[in-house]
C-alpha cells in the first residue's frame, strides 16, 4: 500500500445516466491538495454545495449508498468510491451537474480508466491510515448477515454471498492486496433478480437501468407474456432467458463469481466512507449496503476513540519517513546528543519519532547506575528534537535553519523509562507557526502509556 497521499494531475470528465434517477449527469474528477480527502460538489445547485464523502452523511442505503451534506445529495456513490480506494487516490474533488454519478456499465472500470488517464501523482503528505486494533463486528441474525473487521497491518477482504437460487448458488471472492482491484474486481457489474425489477421500477428506482449496465438473473421459468412485459420495463425490443444460463439475454460474465466480486466492490466503496484508508482484514457474509454502512460506522467510532486517546501506532516493519541519516542532516546534534532513531509520521501539524533505549546509553554510567532510568531531561531533549523535525518541515530549505528550544511549560514525568523500552514521541502544533515561533504539545509513550508530556516553544533561526 502507498505510504504517501495521492491525487490526480489533471481533471477528467465522464457522462452518463444515473442508475436510479435516470438523469444524464456530467461528472468531473479534479485534483485536490494534501489532506483534502474525497468530496462531492453539486455544481447544478445554488451555491454549488460540497458534501464530504463520510459515513456520517449517509441518508439512504436502498439499492445503493446515498450521502447528503450541506444541502448536496448524491446517490449511488459506492462504485466511484471503490475506484478511488482501488487506485489508492486520497484527495480529489468530484463535481456533478446532476444528482447521481453515471452508472456507466454497472461497475467501476470506467472510473478506474478515467482516473488513470488523469495521471495519479504522489503528494508530500503521508497517508493517515487507521489500523483496526480490535475486532469490530456487525450482525443481522434475521437476515443471516455478518460482517467483521479484524486487526491486520494490511488491507484484505473476503466476501460470501448465497441467494438460494438454482442460477446463483453460494459464491466467494477474496482480495489479498489492493493492487488486485483493477484487474480482478473493477469490471464486475451490479446485478439483481428478475423478481426485483418490478418492485424497483414501481418504487421509482432503476430509471437508468437496463441490460447494458446490470446483470439480471432469473429465479424461475418465465412465460412469453412475462418476458414481453420485462422488455417493456427494460425498454428493450426483446428479452430472453436461457434455461441453462439463467441470465437475461444470456449476458456473458467476466468471472464465474462476478456477483460475489461485485459485492466486494460495493463493500470496498462503502467502507471508504470511514474517511481514512484502513488497515484490516474484512470478512463479510451476505453483505449489503445497509450492513456495510453499519460496519463503517462502528469502524469510525473505534477510530475516533483511538484518536481521542492519541496513542500513535508504531510498526517497525514499515520504512521510516526520516531515517537517522536524514535526521543527522537536518538537526545539528551529534553524539552523544542525537536522540532520535527515526521519524515514522509527519504532516503539517504533527510528527512522531522513535527512540530505542539501550543499556549502552552514556548517561546510565552515572544516573542511577544500579537502577538505570532515562533522565527526564534527556526525554525532553528527545521530544524537542522530534518537534524540531516538525518545525523544520514548515520551510522550503530546512538545512539553512537552526531549531532552538526556547520554552518548556507544564512538564510532567509519569513513569520511568528503562533499557529495553521503545519510546514513541509525538508532537503537535498548538497553533500555526508564525514568524518562526512554534508552540507544541509533546507526549512520550512506552507500550501505549504516557511516560512524559510537556508544552514546548521552538524558534526557527536562519543560519548566518
Amino acid at each position: 500500500m502507498n505510504n504517501k497521499q495521492h491525487t490526480i494531475s489533471k481533471s477528467v470528465t465522464l457522462s452518463g445516466v444515473g442508475l436510479h434517477t435516470g438523469v444524464l449527469t456530467n461528472m468531473t474528477f479534479l485534483p485536490a491538495a494534501s489532506n483534502h480527502g474525497i468530496k462531492f460538489q453539486r455544481i447544478d445547485l445554488p451555491g454549488q454545495p460540497i458534501a464530504d464523502a463520510d459515513v456520517d452523511y449517509v441518508v439512504d442505503t436502498s439499492r445503493g449508498t446515498t450521502i447528503e451534506h450541506n444541502g448536496a445529495r448524491i446517490n449511488t456513490v459506492e462504485h466511484v468510491m471503490a475506484s478511488l480506494v482501488g487506485l489508492e487516490i486520497d484527495n480529489v474533488l468530484i463535481q456533478l451537474d446532476g444528482p447521481e454519478p453515471p452508472i456507466m456499465d454497472g461497475s467501476s472500470i470506467k472510473f478506474v480508466e478515467a482516473l488513470k488517464d488523469a495521471e495519479p501523482v504522489e503528494q508530500e503528505a503521508h497517508r493517515k491510515f487507521f489500523e483496526v486494533t480490535e475486532e469490530v463486528r456487525f450482525k443481522d441474525p434475521d437476515k443471516d448477515i455478518e460482517l467483521a473487521a479484524l486487526p491486520l497491518n494490511d488491507y484484505r477482504m473476503a466476501v460470501m454471498v448465497d441467494y438460494n437460487s438454482k442460477f446463483l448458488s453460494s459464491q466467494h471472492a477474496n482480495l489479498s492486496h489492493v493492487s488486485q482491484f483493477e484487474r480482478g474486481f473493477a469490471m464486475c457489474r451490479t446485478f439483481c433478480f428478475v423478481h426485483e425489477l418490478e418492485v424497483l421500477y414501481k418504487e421509482g428506482l432503476i430509471k437508468g437501468g437496463d441490460l447494458s449496465n446490470a446483470i439480471v438473473i432469473a429465479d424461475r421459468d418465465y412465460s412469453e407474456a412475462e418476458l414481453a412485459h420485462l422488455s417493456d420495463v427494460l425498454r428493450k425490443p426483446k428479452v430472453s432467458i436461457s434455461k441453462e444460463i439463467g441470465i437475461l439475454n444470456n449476458t456473458s460474465l467476466h468471472f464465474p463469481n462476478e456477483m460475489a466480486r461485485h459485492k466486494l466492490l460495493d463493500l470496498m466503496g462503502d467502507l471508504a466512507l470511514v474517511g481514512r484508508p484502513i488497515k484490516a482484514q474484512i470478512l463479510a457474509s451476505r453483505p449489503g449496503h445497509a450492513s456495510n454502512i453499519e460496519l463503517a460506522k462502528k469502524i469510525k467510532k473505534l477510530m475516533l476513540e483511538t484518536e481521542k486517546n492519541n496513542v500513535p501506532m508504531y510498526d517497525p516493519k514499515q520504512p521510516p519517513i526520516c531515517s537517522h541519516e536524514r535526521i543527522y542532516e537536518l538537526l545539528p546534534h551529534r553524539y552523544p546528543f542525537q536522540m532520535i532513531d527515526k521519524i515514522i509520521y509527519l504532516d503539517d501539524n504533527s510528527v512522531v519519532g522513535v527512540k530505542n533505549v539501550t543499556m549502552n546509553e552514556y548517561y546510565f554510567m552515572g544516573h542511577f547506575p544500579n537502577n538505570p532510568v532515562m533522565p527526564g531531561v534527556m526525554q525532553i531533549e528527545a521530544m524537542a528534537q522530534t518537534g524540531g523535525i516538525l518545525v523544520l518541515s514548515s520551510v522550503q530549505d530546512p538545512e539553512n535553519y537552526w531549531p532552538y528550544l526556547v520554552g518548556i511549560e507544564n512538564c510532567r514525568f509519569r513513569k520511568s523509562v528503562i533499557p529495553g523500552d521503545t519510546v514513541i514521541f509525538k508532537c503537535e502544533l498548538l497553533a500555526p507557526i508564525r514568524r518562526g515561533i512554534a508552540k507544541m504539545i509533546g507526549k512520550a509513550y512506552v507500550s501505549g502509556q504516557v511516560v512524559c508530556e510537556a508544552e514546548m516553544t521552538a524558534s526557527l533561526v536562519r543560519k548566518s
